[in-house]
Formats: C-alpha cells, sequence, structure tokens
C-alpha cells in the first residue's frame, strides 16, 4: 500500500507539469484555435533564459520571474507578428507554421547552447516530508502548489478584471467581440502572451526535477501536455488541470505495475488516451459539445 501510495505522490509532481503546459495549449486554443505544437520548445527557450539570469547570480526565484514577463513579451509579439497574418480557415498552413515553429526553436537552442545538459537550481529545496512511509519530496509539493497559484491566478483574472472578461468574450467569438468594439487584435496577443508565461511555469517545474536543461527535454512533457488538453476538453482550463494531474497519476502507476512499459515505453500512456479519448469522446471529460472556429 505505501509503495501504491508513493507512486501516486510521484505521479501527481509530474503531472503539475504536464497540466501547466496543457494549461498553455487551452489558452492559445480558446483565444486563436491554433494547436501551438512548438509550446514545448517555447517552454524549454524560457527555461534556457532562467538558466542564464541564475548565471548572472540572480535567485532561481527572480530569474523565474523575470523569465515569465519576457515569455509573455515574447508569446505576444509572435502572435502579433507571425500567427495574425495566417488565414485562420487555412488548417493545413497553421499546421505546418507550428511545425516549422517547433523546428526553428529547437535548431536554435542546438545551436546557441549545444547539447551538453546545463545544471539549473531547483525551485525548492531537497528532501521532503514522510508520513507513515510515504515521502512527499518538496519539488512535488512546490510544483503543486506553483500550478495550483498560477492557474488560480488565471482563473482570477479571466473571472474578475475587464481584460479578462474581454479575452472570454473574445473566446466564445471573435467577431462578435470585434462588433461590440473590443479590440481583439490586442486580446489575442495577451493571450498567447499568458499561454507563453505558463510554459515557462512549465519548464521550470521540469528542472526543479534534478534534470539536466537540454534542447529537446520538453518533448515528452509536450506529448503528455497535449493528451492532456485533449482529455480535458481542448477549450477547458479546468479540464487541462485536471488531466494532466491525472496523467502523471497513471503514466506513475503503469511504469510501475506494467512490466513491458517500463520508464521507455511511457509515451506510450499518453498516445493511448489521446487516441481513445479523440475516438470515444472527441469534446473531451471537460470541454464543449460543439466548438466552432469560424
Amino acid at each position: 500500500m505505501e509503495l501504491f501510495l508513493q507512486r501516486i505522490i510521484d505521479g501527481l509532481g509530474n503531472g503539475a507539469i504536464y497540466a501547466a503546459l496543457a494549461l498553455a495549449l487551452v489558452l492559445v486554443f480558446r483565444s486563436t484555435g491554433v494547436v501551438n505544437f512548438a509550446q514545448g520548445e517555447m517552454a524549454m527557450l524560457s527555461t534556457y533564459l532562467v538558466w542564464l539570469l541564475t548565471l548572472l547570480g540572480l535567485n532561481v526565484w527572480i530569474a523565474l520571474v523575470i523569465a515569465i514577463a519576457a515569455s509573455f513579451v515574447f508569446g505576444a509579439v509572435l502572435e502579433r507578428t507571425l500567427i495574425r497574418i495566417i488565414p485562420k480557415d487555412d488548417h493545413q498552413v497553421m499546421i505546418l507554421v507550428m511545425i516549422g515553429l517547433y523546428t526553428l526553436f529547437g535548431a536554435l537552442a542546438l545551436f546557441i547552447f549545444g547539447t551538453e545538459g546545463k545544471p539549473v537550481d531547483s525551485l525548492f529545496p531537497a528532501g521532503g516530508i514522510t508520513l507513515g512511509g510515504v515521502v512527499i519530496p518538496f519539488t512535488t509539493l512546490g510544483s503543486i502548489l506553483v500550478l495550483l497559484v498560477s492557474s488560480g491566478l488565471l482563473w482570477a483574472v479571466f473571472r474578475f478584471t475587464r481584460t479578462g472578461l474581454a479575452l472570454r468574450a473574445v473566446a466564445q467569438n471573435e467577431e462578435s467581440a470585434a462588433l461590440a468594439g473590443l479590440r481583439t487584435g490586442r486580446l489575442l496577443s495577451i493571450g498567447w502572451g499568458l499561454a507563453a508565461c505558463m510554459g515557462a511555469i512549465a519548464g521550470s517545474l521540469m528542472i526543479s526535477l534534478g534534470l539536466f536543461l537540454e534542447p529537446t527535454m520538453m518533448l515528452p512533457v509536450l506529448v503528455y501536455a497535449m493528451s492532456a488538453a485533449i482529455l480535458g476538453g481542448m477549450d477547458s482550463p479546468v479540464g487541462a488541470v485536471v488531466a494532466g494531474l491525472a496523467l502523471g497519476v497513471v503514466e506513475s502507476l503503469a511504469i510501475g505495475y506494467i512490466s513491458f512499459i517500463g520508464s521507455e515505453l511511457a509515451l506510450l500512456v499518453p498516445f493511448v488516451v489521446m487516441v481513445v479519448v479523440m475516438l470515444v469522446k472527441p469534446n473531451g471529460l471537460f470541454g464543449s459539445k460543439k466548438v466552432v472556429r469560424v
């Protein structure tokens, strides 16, 4: 029983990372109807910025705050300068552009930083809390807390601020929002900026697990995040968070109890989830029954 609970705790730590990036994917989809395949690479670049700032002597938390602000600007500028000029009804072009951005950002990271992994200070202290033989690492507690705080702040912005209400209006119907006098272009840029912020958080949570920073580190996370977004519903922020945490637990239990999976075949889990959800419930567990993007 203790081993079972330990695997659930470990899964929640990974699930917090998946949920953060899944939330970024949902924010982009809700605002522009685009599945941003480059979201993981954008998060990776933001994490490299955190690393560079720590090399300058900044505390890792201060570096993360600066990286979040820079990521917001980067996401907003990317939407304004590139995404906006692509016709929204031309899905093939949009997919090609997203894949191109994914390749470009990954290549830039390889060219600038190389393939050698970089050690980055963790956001959380080492060790953990032991309860009845189950160890709850501070990294797991911290990751879940950061996820809850960041998603709670996003909820407050969307629920209680004029900008948030305007973003919700644009997400529901961009044309009607424009006719009502809302500056839809500026709001779409804000949506992409907020998504980039969540990506920066996901990247920093990833390296807090003790992993080395490298250009390919966010690829597995992106796969799980996309699976979580599909499972929860591409238009449901709550679904992204719940599904991300759930997938982390499922991954941990599958690796622990299904012998032929192991860590090498762990990516089989999100792929199976995506296929099953798209066949059985395409809108996801929390998604709207019908999502129309014109």
